[in-house]
């Protein structure tokens, strides 16, 4: 099978080339790229030296000629415009940023601010969550990626809101990430100086991730109310904790929490529940596609907490795009992504 990959040179773009060049039934057809056209992929990159393929133009046609599979690793506002063009063409396609992710254009319009992608697209693509839509993934030719936050939320959260044990008021989400999740180019925010030695909170109550983390969960449960959403920057390169804070219906104790979310994701390799007192560091999953969740009962609340950890640019983005495509096309779901995690 063979893939090309839009916005190349990006974080989830490289991401992207490192899993396919080790991937068994995957091939890169073409590399492409706004900023870089005619340039060879080692030359600015030199963590890969050894690669020569050159960049290309971005070109619908030319990509379909090539390929059986498009990711589009390219910021918000950039793909909705490519989607029709590959569609028509009837090439697969993964993208890996939020335009495609909320069926409701306002709501996009509102918090990513560009213009939304036409009805019948959105209409068309599945939301990749590879873990609870396999069904629609192996049966769509168009894929919506979650966001590197979402995933880590919605994973944790999802057997609370799927098996009816969660209150959907008051959800609280108390997240983190590395400072990859703010993309390649440098701003302020991303400057050393400014990240370094320092722990900052952003985008409070307006960060975009918010209506699709209540989309989902919307269609979970019945009951859901807004949920509480709060990002922090954190002076480290990849991973995401999100820890999370939910009442439940009726009293319980750790140990069946437990037992819940070992029998839900029992089949589904990447994610690692945690025994008993033991809790997630983002060390763990560093440089792999696990999702690892830790479980605590507060019976003085009725409260659970859940801490869930991924690397952003991996399960977050560019692995789970790899895991979707392995679904879509009918290959083995693991395939490319099993390997052990970084450590230290």
């Amino acid at each position: 099978m063979k893939a090309s990959i839009v916005g190349a040179t990006g974080y989830g773009g490289l991401e992207l080339i490192r899993i396919i060049k080790n991937h068994p039934s995957l091939e890169i057809a073409s590399l492409h790229t706004s900023s870089q056209v005619g340039s060879v992929l080692g030359e600015e990159n030199h963590h890969l030296l050894h690669l020569h393929e050159k960049l290309e133009q971005i070109d619908p046609e030319l990509i379909a000629k090539k390929a059986d599979i498009v990711f589009l690793a390219t910021p918000s506002g950039v793909s909705n415009k490519l989607v029709p063009a590959l569609v028509e063409l009837g090439i697969k396609v993964i993208d890996l940023s939020g335009d495609l992710r909320l069926k409701d254009p306002q709501l996009y319009e509102k918090w990513y601010h560009h213009q939304p992608a036409e009805a019948r697209i959105l209409d068309k693509s599945v939301y990749g969550l590879s873990e609870w839509n396999r069904e629609q993934i192996a049966k769509a030719s168009l894929i919506a990626n979650p966001g590197c936050y979402p995933t880590a939320t919605l994973l944790g959260l999802a057997p609370l809101f799927t098996e009816g044990w969660g209150l959907g008021q008051d959800v609280i989400v108390d997240a983190k990430s590395g400072i990859s999740g703010a993309g390649k180019t440098p701003s302020q925010a991303t400057h050393f100086s400014e990240i370094n030695e320092n722990f900052k909170i952003y985008k409070v109550h307006k960060h975009q991730h918010i209506p699709e983390i209540e989309q989902q969960l919307g269609i979970w449960s019945q009951d859901l109310g807004p949920v509480s959403f709060t990002t922090h920057l954190v002076p480290m390169t990849r991973g995401i904790m999100a820890t999370m804070y939910v009442k439940l219906k009726k009293e319980t104790s750790t140990e069946s929490l437990l037992e819940l979310y070992k029998s839900i994701y029992e089949n589904h390799y990447f994610v690692r529940i945690q025994p008993l007192d033991t809790f997630p560091s983002t060390k763990q999953v560093f440089g792999s596609n696990f999702c690892d969740i830790g479980i605590a009962y507060d019976e003085r609340t009725n409260k659970v907490t859940i801490a869930s950890v991924i690397d952003n640019l991996m399960k977050g983005a560019a692995g789970q795009a790899v895991q979707n495509a392995n679904i879509m096309m009918g290959i083995e779901e693991t395939a490319g992504l099993v390997n052990i995690p970084l450590y230290p």
